[in-house]
């Protein structure tokens, strides 16, 4: 079994506190449902790529721009209840991947209906 790489444990624990964050320290009334989908740090522990998914796709940018605009306080949070040395520069992106994997489903959905 290989070992579990302490980025991985540490975007993980980042994953879990921001959508926590998001969900009940955030008070902005222009936020809407936000799920935290994943979370990438890079080896030297210093940026982490928060990637978020939205419910609906017309919000996706002002979603966006709220969060960066909030990176501040998320990471002051943040800071408050992990326990590392540096807290990481936080950068939000939007998951992409549900919307492939979706791309993907309908294209095999019309090649089985052609046969």
């Amino acid at each position: 079994m290989l070992p579990y790489k302490r980025s991985q444990r540490v975007s993980d624990l980042i994953r879990e506190e921001i959508a926590d964050i998001i969900m009940n320290k955030l008070k902005d009334p222009r936020v809407g449902f936000i799920t935290v989908t994943g979370a990438k740090i890079t080896e030297d522990l210093k940026i982490a790529t928060v990637y978020i998914s939205v419910l609906k796709p017309e919000a996706r940018e002002a979603t966006l721009e709220i969060l960066n605009s909030a990176k501040g306080f998320i990471r002051a949070e943040l800071s408050k209840r992990i326990r590392m040395k540096f807290i990481p520069t936080l950068t939000f992106r939007v998951d992409e991947s549900l919307e492939y994997g979706d791309k993907i489903e309908r294209l095999l959905k019309e090649i089985r209906e052609k046969r």
